[in-house]
């Protein structure tokens, strides 16, 4: 008896019979043909691959291990073509039925790659969701934070959006992109819907940039979205700044102009600056008045700037602007009155020397001048300054002032009448020792000699005088009050003493 059986005589059904079963997956070919372990093996790989692979998910299975299992199996069926060409098969015994058994059993793969295809299609789907709904919780949780904090997180949001709908546009999360874009610009411009304006600008502006970021149709319209809403902002930020005296109301306005040049908030721009401009105006004459003149003199450069950046509306802004340039330098005036009945003389009298110098005719400059004196002698005379001085000149009483010093003297003096003179200065004349001062014989102007002298006519009353030598600095060294009466010749002495200025 032989130790196996014979041989079959070759049969290629048979062959491809074995070969179709093989590529099954599952080693069928070799159960057929008595070759357990090999079916096993088949088993084994199948197993490792579905293991693998399951479940699907949107990465798939390496490809790296699809190659190889696909090569084994390649190899089942050629092997199993080679086994089966002279192999008997165990079951089924006839060769067709094996055949259309293998033919069968192909679907089995075939139906599985599908299959997994499917589900890895969902997957990706899935993730891509997944991706999308990560992306609208991050704009959701920087509700909240300031543009400059959140806006590299809707950066990246809006670097999501564009990924799904320009590399992944059939996929469900492209389709939901528009919705979650309506979300977007919503929460970005969260600000605006509270009102706080200024804060807005900076999201509106970015919103403006977004169309350039995805296609046309995703954005929509979208697109001018953020027009009407960043204008308004630009508007009533510059409002409230102007209002505010916040020095960047121009920068606003500015932008308005050049960005919604035709807007009906650019038409408000004019009338609101030329509002601030009348209402600075209104404000002088009053207690307030250095404040309204500081506020137009600061309108007026500012509105330079803004016609310089963006331009004029129709002249309005030149006017507004010429209209602030007047009034603050003609409220000038009421602010040195101001400052001087707050007892600032040094703050009236260089106000005051500022107005006289910039308006050589205007009504007020002769009181200005006095007023300016005035705050002079009252920086050394306090007293001297209770009264506001008027334009009022002359008097009944005679008042001589002689200058008994080798300097220039400027004599000014305020009370009743206010006014100024200067003396020459005395040749032969010294400047005393402070000793000499002290001394109970000390008798200034009393040498006998030619003393450069001037008389004028004061009322009666209190004149307080300071005796300011080459315009150098005053001290009470050099001021006299003096209460001049009736029937009386009146004498004042300017005399300088040395380190002490002036005397009398």
């Amino acid at each position: 008896m032989p130790a196996s059986p014979p041989p079959a005589p070759p049969d290629a059904g048979r062959a491809v019979a074995v070969a179709l079963l093989n590529l099954s997956g599952l080693g069928l070919g070799y159960a057929l043909v008595r070759r357990r372990l090999l079916m096993a093996a088949c088993w084994v790989a199948t197993a490792i691959l579905l293991v693998i692979a399951l479940p699907a998910d949107a990465d798939g299975v390496p490809g790296a291990l699809l190659a190889g299992y696909v090569v084994l199996l390649l190899l089942a069926a050629a092997h199993g073509a080679y086994t089966g060409l002279r192999t008997r098969l165990r079951w089924p015994g006839r060769t067709p039925l094996a055949l259309l058994l293998g033919l069968v059993l192909l679907a089995v793969p075939a139906g599985g790659a599908l299959w997994y295809q499917d589900a890895r299609d969902e997957a990706v789907q899935q993730a891509l969701l997944d991706r999308l709904a990560s992306a609208d919780h991050l704009v959701a949780a920087d509700a909240g934070k300031s543009f400059a904090t959140a806006e590299p997180d809707y950066r990246r949001v809006l670097g999501v959006y564009r990924d799904l709908v320009v590399h992944h546009s059939g996929s469900r999360a492209a389709r939901k992109v528009p919705a979650s874009l309506r979300t977007y610009y919503s929460k970005v411009a969260a600000p605006y819907d509270g009102q706080d304006y200024c804060t807005a600008v900076a999201p509106l502006t970015y919103l403006r940039t977004v169309p350039g970021d995805l296609p046309e149709a995703t954005v929509g319209t979208l697109a001018g979205w953020p027009d009407d809403r960043l204008a308004t902002s630009l508007y009533e930020c510059g409002s409230q700044g102007l209002a505010s005296g916040d020095r960047d109301w121009d920068t606003r306005f500015g932008d308005l102009m050049k960005t919604f040049p035709h807007s009906p908030q650019t038409d408000k721009v004019v009338p609101a600056v030329d509002a601030a401009v009348r209402k600075a105006q209104k404000d002088v004459g009053g207690s307030g008045s250095c404040a309204a003149v500081e506020e137009l003199k600061r309108l007026d450069s500012e509105i330079g700037d803004l016609t310089g950046a963006a331009g004029d509306i129709d002249g309005g802004l030149a006017s507004a602007a010429s209209r602030a340039r007047r009034s603050g330098s003609d409220g000038a005036y009421d602010c040195g009155v101001q400052e001087y009945k707050s007892g600032d003389f040094t703050g009236a009298q260089q106000t005051m020397d500022d107005f006289v110098a910039a308006h050589p005719h205007h009504r007020n400059r002769a009181r200005a001048q006095k007023i300016a004196i005035a705050a002079e002698v009252a920086q050394t005379i306090p007293a001297a300054g209770r009264k506001l001085p008027t334009t009022a000149s002359g008097g009944s009483i005679s008042v001589t002032v002689k200058n008994d010093s080798p300097d220039d003297v400027t004599v000014l003096y305020t009370g009743p009448v206010t006014g100024s003179f200067t003396l020459r200065a005395c040749g032969g004349c010294r400047s005393y020792l402070l000793a000499d001062t002290l001394m109970s014989t000390f008798k200034p102007c009393g040498g006998g000699k030619d003393y450069p002298q001037r008389t004028i006519q004061l009322p009666v009353g209190t004149t307080y005088f300071v005796h300011k030598p080459n315009g150098g600095r005053v001290t009470t060294a050099g001021s006299d009050t003096a209460k001049l009466r009736s029937g009386y010749i009146y004498t004042e002495c300017a005399y300088t003493t040395q380190g002490f200025g002036s005397g009398t």
